[in-house]
């Protein structure tokens, strides 16, 4: 399984760009919960903390395009700088009014400033990674590994903004946020020998997302997004109702574990199956995995289950990248897969908030019919539009 992965990292640069985007990446699991934690902490409003959380998360869906774009017209080095320091700068104002108590609209400004300062980081690492491997497997090795980083992240951040804040200050989670962000990204936005070209030509389209395939992956990944925001929330009640809310992260990291499992397995692999066959297995095998935690009654039980359910996330998300890479324009790149990111986003806002209803209409177990709802809705989208991710499946002469 390792063996893929040896050669990764060997070409100049590298090692400095993949490292720089982890750790600014860090913040996207720790920013939400930190910002919870604080606020509750200090004023213990639970409605204003998940409103000012909501407001950060769907202001970064919105701008995340928009911000791509940027990227892809003046260059990463140029876009990260002034809006990782005003992130910074914004992160800083929350914190202070908090501590105030200020009027909660200095809150939700804050929080607007900050989700619209949030760059995808993600997106420009795998647009590096296109630059360098396009047209080779090695790029579906590349997606494979960042899908794995991206799960390593949501499972350590969490726990450790969780420790930082309950443990030392309300402040300290979101303090060491901040400082991975600023550094992180500046170190990332000093790596000009791997970013992407500025490309002077522009798709007619004008935007990615009016090309049918990225329109359709999409929507998937909407739907995907509800799963993902919905089995977060339900599964922390569902704990509860069993009398061990602390149990809650454990069965979270389960969930995402089966994912960095599988992310190396999928990574290692060449594959003869095309993008669009796997894109459409993945999600089916998805929807089946979710059937059994609907009817668990045992926390053991249900870690497993959700472990197994976990085993098709990476899969989904490295070929709807790798499609996503195959479907825009070089030009217009960091903003096609900056689309992805925001759809998920606003899914998981979407999932968060009908699991929440459902939950205190149904408890937990009733509510898990939801995120099941949701992948069967993306599984049922995919294979219905399929027929726009076809792709020559000979791939371009390595650059790599």
């Amino acid at each position: 399984m390792v063996g893929p992965y040896r050669g990764l990292f060997n070409g100049p640069g590298v090692k400095g760009f993949v490292l720089a985007g982890f750790v600014a990446r860090m913040p996207m699991s720790m920013l939400g919960i930190g910002i919870v934690l604080m606020i509750t902490a200090v004023t213990e409003n639970y409605a204003t903390a998940g409103a000012v959380s909501a407001t950060t998360n769907v202001a970064f869906a919105v701008a995340a395009p928009l911000s791509g774009r940027l990227v892809d017209r003046f260059g990463q080095g140029r876009v990260i700088v002034p809006f990782t320091v005003v992130n910074a700068l914004a992160l800083l104002t929350l914190m202070v009014c908090v501590e105030l108590r200020l009027p909660d609209w200095t809150l939700y400004a804050s929080g607007l400033v900050i989700g619209a300062a949030t760059l995808s980081i993600g997106s420009m690492v795998r647009a590096r990674w296109s630059v360098i491997h396009g047209g080779s497997n090695k790029l579906h090795t590349a997606f494979a590994f960042e899908s794995v980083a991206d799960e390593v992240i949501f499972v350590t951040g969490p726990a450790l903004v969780t420790v930082l804040a309950t443990g030392v200050n309300p402040y300290a989670g979101l303090v060491v946020a901040l400082v991975c962000m600023f550094l992180g990204s500046m170190v990332l936005a000093a790596q000009r020998r791997t970013q992407p070209p500025v490309q002077t030509v522009r798709s007619a389209s004008g935007s990615p997302i009016l090309i049918p395939g990225i329109a359709l992956l999409s929507c998937v990944y909407l739907a995907l997004g509800s799963v993902f925001g919905s089995v977060d929330l339900i599964t922390v009640a569902y704990a509860e109702e069993h009398g061990a809310k602390g149990v809650a992260g454990f069965l979270l990291a389960a969930f995402a574990g089966g994912s960095m499992v599988s992310g190396l397995w999928f990574g290692s692999r060449r594959w003869r199956i095309s993008l669009r066959g796997r894109f459409v297995r993945a999600l089916c095998v998805f929807v089946v995995g979710l059937l059994p935690i609907m009817f668990i009654g045992d926390l053991r039980v249900m870690a497993a289950a959700l472990f197994l359910a976990g085993l098709a996330i990476s899969p989904t998300l490295i070929t709807g990248f790798s499609l996503t890479e195959r479907l825009v324009p070089p030009s217009l790149l960091t903003e096609g897969l900056a689309w992805i990111s925001t759809a998920i986003g606003f899914g998981v806002a979407m999932g968060a908030w009908a699991g929440g209803r459902l939950t205190e209409a149904y408890g937990a177990s009733g509510a898990y019919v939801f995120p099941l709802g949701a992948a069967a809705l993306a599984v049922v989208v995919g294979i219905g539009g399929s027929g726009l991710l076809r792709l020559p499946e000979a791939p371009s002469p390595s650059r790599s």
